[in-house]
């Protein structure tokens, strides 16, 4: 087997500078959202781990935001632990089936 990288995902809010600078010396990689202005260049960009990574970063981003605006979650109207995480739980339920129906839809014909 070979030599295992070190992969690290970040927000890009935080201060990168310093941080990427570290992790290039140790060779590890950073994948993080590359806006205008970014401390990300190409040596981190042109890697196909990079764009693995946002695609699964976009997914990810879809859901949270189908929960925060559908499923009405941006402002949780219960209050305790037990309460919240029900109804979490039951709209990331509900998240899965809209997109099964969505995905048979895209492959069985009618």
């Amino acid at each position: 087997m070979g030599q295992r990288e070190e992969v690290s995902a970040q927000d890009s809010r935080v201060p990168a500078v310093a941080q990427l600078g570290e992790k290039r010396s140790r060779s590890a990689e950073r994948y993080a959202a590359r806006r205008g202005g970014s401390a990300i260049d190409n040596r981190t960009t042109r890697q196909e781990g990079y764009a693995i990574s946002q695609k699964k970063r976009k997914g990810i981003e879809e859901c949270f935001g189908w929960l925060k605006t559908i499923a009405l979650l941006r402002k949780v109207r219960h209050r305790g632990t037990l309460k919240v995480d029900w109804i979490f739980t039951f709209a990331c339920a509900a998240y899965n089936l809209v997109r099964m129906r969505n995905l048979m839809r895209s492959v069985v014909p009618t």
